[in-house]
């Protein structure tokens, strides 16, 4: 991660990939012209890295030049395009490359066009580096393309924000932090932990992601996931991991203008925990804190064996049931604790009390985050 000015950025494409896209722009385009000697013009300033970097590895003559322009303003392409620097010399009959760093709207694009209408080349072709098809707004014909890109904001290798950046050998791109608060809610059989997320999802206005719920929801429903889970269950096999990924990814994508997600039952082991780092990664966020619920196993045992005089459930009735229940809870979250605490997004809070006094302390953890 980078920070510029006031924003920051995350790598995104690494200086082998953009050497390896430069490599093929070159074959592609040196086998095009053959023995012809092309101008290759540079758009500055963003493309004198690109210009360089292409030059030095076309394998025929050529000439080079450049001209500039100006069409960004911070992070928004603007409307006015400004010719700072012009051609020198006559290309008449000669067949030209421009050679751009990045092509989005087109609007710059459409100033060379216009530029060199009256210069009565023989040829005009287009090669750019990145490409944004999103963007793109025009109908001027891309004849090379490096790298095709989603609609996010770049820096490096020649881009830059408000003047920094351009010198970065690899690309970054803009990280837009939802300021969500994203919590990972344990806590042992018989802490209270679903009745906090409820307290919590309501005080927060957080988006309160059971798994259990999500994988009930989409057999039910029959959803590919859902349908695709339960043929794993039905021959006793687990669910992959994967699998249950791309469910919380729908809920995730379901409530993307929620304040913050609290995952309950899910991450399980370290693979897991990984992979949801990685989702919320790619929605430009972050797990805040794992908040884990902790009471003594004696208090546990009893009020299982409390709740299971009027919950019907077998597993709250059986003493042994309940012990190996603890015993399992504590293997898995040790290994999620050593993980979440790497990372100082570890909270241990005391479980014992009344539902408010527990609803307090989790409320300051989550206050200070």
């Amino acid at each position: 991660m980078i920070k510029l000015h006031d924003k920051y950025f995350k790598p995104f494409i690494s200086a082998e990939q953009i050497d390896m896209a430069i490599d093929t722009l070159v074959e592609e385009i040196s086998t095009d012209l053959g023995d012809e000697v092309p101008v290759f013009v540079g758009i500055l300033n963003g493309s004198f890295m690109l210009t360089s970097d292409f030059v030095k590895k076309y394998p025929k003559p050529c000439e080079v030049t450049f001209i500039k322009l100006a069409s960004y303003e911070g992070l928004k392409s603007s409307e006015d395009i400004q010719r700072l620097i012009g051609l020198t010399q006559d290309l008449t009959g000669r067949t030209v490359i421009i050679l751009e760093d990045i092509i989005d709207t087109g609007k710059t694009l459409a100033e060379v066009h216009r530029i060199f209408k009256n210069e009565k080349v023989k040829t005009l072709k287009i090669a750019t580096l990145f490409y944004k098809p999103e963007a793109y707004k025009k109908d001027f014909k891309l004849h090379y393309v490096g790298i095709e890109i989603p609609n996010k904001f770049i820096v490096g290798y020649g881009l830059d924000y408000d003047n920094l950046g351009r010198d970065l050998p690899e690309v970054y791109q803009i990280k837009e932090t939802q300021h969500m608060t994203n919590l990972v809610l344990f806590g042992p059989p018989g802490a209270g932990k679903g009745t906090q997320a409820e307290f919590l999802k309501e005080k927060y206005h957080l988006v309160h992601i059971s798994t259990g719920d999500v994988f009930r929801y989409n057999i039910k429903n029959e959803t590919a996931l859902g349908m695709l889970a339960k043929s794993y269950m039905d021959k006793g096999d687990l669910v992959p991991d994967q699998v249950t990924i791309d469910m919380l990814n729908a809920e995730v994508e379901k409530n993307a203008d929620a304040n913050g997600f609290i995952f309950d039952g899910f991450p399980r082991t370290d693979a897991q925990a990984k992979a949801l780092d990685e989702l919320m990664d790619s929605k430009d966020s972050a797990i805040s804190a794992m908040i884990a619920l902790e009471v003594d196993d004696e208090v546990l045992v009893q009020r299982l064996l409390k709740r299971g005089e009027t919950s019907g459930r077998a597993d709250d009735a059986d003493e042994s049931i309940i012990r190996n229940r603890i015993t399992e809870y504590y293997k898995k979250t040790a290994i999620l604790k050593d993980y979440y605490s790497a990372q100082d997004k570890y909270f241990g809070v005391d479980g014992v009390g009344s539902i408010e006094e527990i609803t307090e302390r989790l409320s300051a953890v989550i206050d200070n985050l």
